[in-house]
């Protein structure tokens, strides 16, 4: 099995600001998605705060769209590549849903197509997308430990 760094690799890896940039939104992103997440169940359940709730999501929007340039550029600058390295391929496919989901969210909210509840349910379906997607890359950077553990 291929490591998930060679030595050169990781070497990039360490000395990449945008490394530091991954390690600071990753978590920013996290904690916009719990506090969004609270804000579109209580709208979904209440009737009440949507504009917090679409507020909160497009929030979480930006937060992912920071996150996946820079993380591209982190790609680049560590595997010569911007996106589809081998070491993050299916993570990368899988943000590309997570981004789907939050493009089609905005194309809801900002062309008036559909209801309120049917564009908050796009916008759980992109959490729960990216959840599968924060799993796959905290299991790759628990390899990445254990990796350099071994080494």
């Amino acid at each position: 099995m291929r490591p998930l760094y060679t030595s050169e690799e990781r070497e990039r890896r360490d000395a990449s600001p945008w490394t530091l940039v991954q390690g600071i939104l990753a978590p920013v992103q996290f904690a916009i998605f719990l506090i969004s997440l609270a804000l579109v169940l209580r709208c979904l359940a209440t009737g009440e705060g949507a504009w917090a709730a679409d507020t909160s999501v497009l929030a979480k929007t930006a937060a992912l769209y920071a996150i996946m340039i820079t993380g591209s550029i982190w790609e680049k600058a560590v595997f010569g590549k911007w996106l589809f390295v081998p070491a993050f391929f299916w993570e990368d496919v899988f943000s590309m849903l997570v981004l789907a989901l939050h493009t089609a969210y905005l194309a809801m909210l900002f062309g008036g197509i559909g209801t309120l509840e049917q564009r908050l349910g796009v916008a759980l379906a992109g959490y729960a997308a990216y959840v599968i997607n924060a799993t796959q890359f905290l299991l790759k950077l628990r390899a990445a430990r254990l990796q350099a553990a071994s080494a």
